[in-house]
């Protein structure tokens, strides 16, 4: 019997062609695996929760050091994805649920918000709301590194309560609730986070 095509997924705008690997991790108990650029630090697909399906769309616009690779290579690494990570040391690290997401914040250096950062699209065309640029700048912290400041805004929240750390709490805000800067389907992920941080206010 023919198997059917792999599902088809269109891959991020301005993300193709990278020379990446596969990772992987679970949300809700469901896996979903990733290209990701190691050397830039950057997610180069959607979560696609199809092993043949990502090797399908890595074929397609993936690459390795030794060039592009067919299908049958692709998914030889989507199945050392769900066993091994060069993201993290353990495997509780990448996995998720939407109530967690939505119940604690992130930890500062945490591999959430690596990924969050990764798939996130922050560029200089990126405007900061005016709550949210009153507020880091009474924080003390650079105009153009608005995310180097999240970890101790974070940090402070989590120690002191969001109730006591006004200005903080708006930086994480914005920061967790940009998800209009999340490419493909990333919202999958972050949107419960978002909610970690709307819900205390």
């Amino acid at each position: 019997m023919e198997r059917e095509p792999a599902k088809r997924f269109d891959p991020l705008p301005g993300r193709v062609g990278h020379v990446a690997g596969i990772e992987s991790l679970t949300l809700d108990g469901r896996r979903y695996y990733f290209g990701f650029d190691y050397t830039s630090d950057l997610v180069v697909s959607p979560l696609i929760d199809d092993p043949d399906a990502m090797a399908a769309f890595a074929a397609e616009h993936m690459r390795q050091t030794d060039g592009r690779h067919g299908e049958t290579y692709w998914a030889d690494l989507v199945a050392d994805a769900v066993e091994t990570s060069e993201l993290v040391w353990k495997e509780t690290e990448r996995e998720f649920t939407t109530r967690s997401l939505r119940a604690d914040l992130p930890n500062p250096g945490s591999h959430l918000l690596y990924l969050l950062h990764a798939a996130s699209e922050w560029d200089d065309s990126f405007t900061l709301p005016s709550d949210a640029q009153q507020a880091y700048t009474r924080l003390g912290f650079d105009e153009g590194s608005f995310v180097k400041g999240i970890g101790e805004c974070l940090q402070a929240i989590l120690e002191d309560g969001a109730d006591s750390r006004p200005d903080e709490r708006t930086v994480v805000r914005c920061y967790l609730t940009s998800v209009k800067l999340l490419p493909g389907n990333w919202t999958l992920l972050f949107t419960p986070l978002a909610e970690a941080i709307t819900g205390r206010e």
